[in-house]
Parts: structure tokens; C-alpha cells; sequence
């Protein structure tokens, strides 16, 4: 049992790592799976991938509270009215909700319509090492396209609603193909048309909020099995280790975006691919369906 518990540990640190920095976080799970086994149903196994994220998305709303919360008279320069009950509302922050929602319907529409679909055919070993290597070729590409151009949106508030549309049309690529990372394919694709490189990543993180509940509520009611108390003692182990480490990932990858590119993560996932598809070659990864974000 105390190995169960190591196990769950060892899963909420690389949850908590791998799903702020643009490398796939199912990647490495496959990965991490081979080689450390939870004592648990498979049913639960593919429950558990998903719902272990609300840790980590628990870290976000801690770090960018002030930034997300939309009322309060404090520091508020956008009030819906001077006086009365719209003087506590944040007009910036609804309006940025607002984008946030509308960058969720593209992976909303397709995730509610086709979600045991892509379960089945693609989250196998082989799209995600082809989403890892392909997806990190783009990164490496776009970063050095935008290398010699300056972003023209700056901050979080100055993405227009055409912005946010796009940038869930990247999320939607995270959506379909296993490997290609959600939080890589917006930063990335966020950069590509015009985003300074911090604006995209804490809209991305914003964006993951609603992303991330609503997959693990879609989960957890398709889930038809039996849950032990065991079970539900490792997923806490989970959720609270990917709450700790996202709280230090975060704001490590926030300092780290002002001074250097992305160019570094295309490379690891470019790696990373190729020793996924030899892993699979080998026999040590299976090809079955597997769960969990991209």
C-alpha cells in the first residue's frame, strides 16, 4: 500500500510538470505507466489521468486570483457602473470570461460529440510520438519565424475577440491529437499570430480553468464503475502533489518565457517522440487506447 501511495506521488509530480510546459503531458504519461503501476480498475486508471488535473488547475487560480476574479472595488479601473451593485463588477475581467468561453466552444463541440471516438482511434503510443515530434517541429519553426518580429498584442486585455477564437482552434489540435500538448499548441499558435510571448502563456492558463473542470466532470460522469477507498486516497495524493509542483512550475515558466524562446521544448518533444515510437517498436509500450489531456 505504501507503494501505491509513492506511486500516486510520483504521477502528481509529473502531472504537475508536464502539463504547464509545452512537452505533453500524455506522453509522458504512457511513459510513466509502463514502468510505475497503479494499484487500481482500468475504468478508475483512465478516470484518475483526467481528474488529477484539478490540482494543477487549482495552482492557476491560486497564482492569478487578482487577475482572474471579476468583483471587488479593489483595483478596479473597469466598473460596470460608479455606484450600486455594478460598481463591484470588473468589466475587464467579465469581458475577458467572456473570451475565455468563447475559445472553449471549438474542443467543447468536438470533445461532447466525439470524445469516445478519439479515445478509440487515436490516443495510441503512435499519433501521440507522431503529435510530439510534429508539434515540435512547429514550435521550433515558429519561434524562429517570430524571432526578428514584435508581438503586437501585449497584454491579456488587448486580445480582440478574433484572438480568442483563434487561440481555441489551437486548443482544439490539442483536443484531437493526443501528444500535441494544449498548453504548447495555444502558447505556440498564440505567438504565431502576434501574441508577446507572457500575454499568450496566462491566457492559456486562464483558458485551462473551464478546459480542465469541464473534462474531469465529463469524466467523472461517464464513469460507470465502482471507486474504492483506496482508490479515492491515491487520487487525492494526486491531486494535491499536482497542486504543489504546478505552484512552483507555473511561476518558474512565467520568469523563464521573458528571457528565452520555446525553441528548447520543440527539441525535448522532438526527442521524446522518437523514443516513444522506439519504445513502441520495442514492445515496451502497448498500442491500446489511452487516456488522459494532451
Amino acid at each position: 500500500m505504501i507503494w501505491d501511495y509513492f506511486v500516486a506521488f510520483i504521477f502528481g509530480v509529473v502531472e504537475g510538470i508536464t502539463e504547464w510546459l509545452p512537452i505533453s503531458s500524455t506522453g509522458h504519461m504512457i511513459i510513466l505507466n509502463e514502468f510505475l503501476k497503479l494499484n487500481v480498475s482500468p475504468e478508475f486508471y483512465d478516470l484518475y489521468l483526467v481528474v488529477i488535473q484539478l490540482g494543477a488547475i487549482m495552482a492557476v487560480i491560486v497564482i492569478f486570483w487578482k487577475d482572474i476574479w471579476p468583483f471587488g472595488t479593489k483595483n478596479n479601473d473597469h466598473p460596470f457602473a460608479k455606484e450600486g451593485f455594478g460598481s463591484y463588477i470588473k468589466k475587464d475581467k467579465i469581458i475577458m470570461w467572456l473570451k475565455i468561453a468563447l475559445a472553449c466552444v471549438p474542443a467543447a463541440i468536438v470533445g461532447v460529440l466525439f470524445d469516445n471516438w478519439l479515445d478509440e482511434h487515436l490516443y495510441n503510443y503512435v499519433v501521440v510520438a507522431i503529435s510530439l515530434i510534429l508539434f515540435g517541429i512547429a514550435f521550433i519553426v515558429v519561434e524562429r519565424y517570430m524571432k526578428d518580429r514584435t508581438p503586437t498584442i501585449k497584454t491579456v486585455n488587448q486580445l480582440n475577440w478574433g484572438h480568442a477564437f483563434a487561440i481555441g482552434m489551437f486548443q482544439l489540435l490539442a483536443a484531437v491529437f493526443p501528444g500535441a500538448s494544449r498548453s504548447g499548441s495555444t502558447i505556440v499558435g498564440s505567438i504565431a499570430i502576434g501574441i508577446k510571448r507572457e500575454a499568450a502563456a496566462k491566457f492559456t492558463f486562464f483558458l485551462a480553468i473551464p478546459v480542465m473542470l469541464g473534462a474531469s466532470l465529463l469524466k467523472v460522469l461517464k464513469f460507470d464503475g465502482d471507486v474504492t477507498g483506496h482508490e479515492i486516497v491515491l487520487l487525492l495524493i494526486g491531486m494535491v502533489t499536482a497542486f504543489g509542483v504546478s505552484l512552483l512550475i507555473i511561476n518558474r515558466l512565467m520568469a523563464f518565457i521573458k528571457k528565452h524562446s520555446f525553441t528548447c521544448f520543440g527539441w525535448y518533444r522532438i526527442v521524446l517522440g522518437v523514443i516513444v515510437l522506439i519504445l513502441g517498436a520495442a514492445g515496451v509500450i502497448g498500442g491500446g487506447a489511452l487516456a488522459g489531456a494532451a
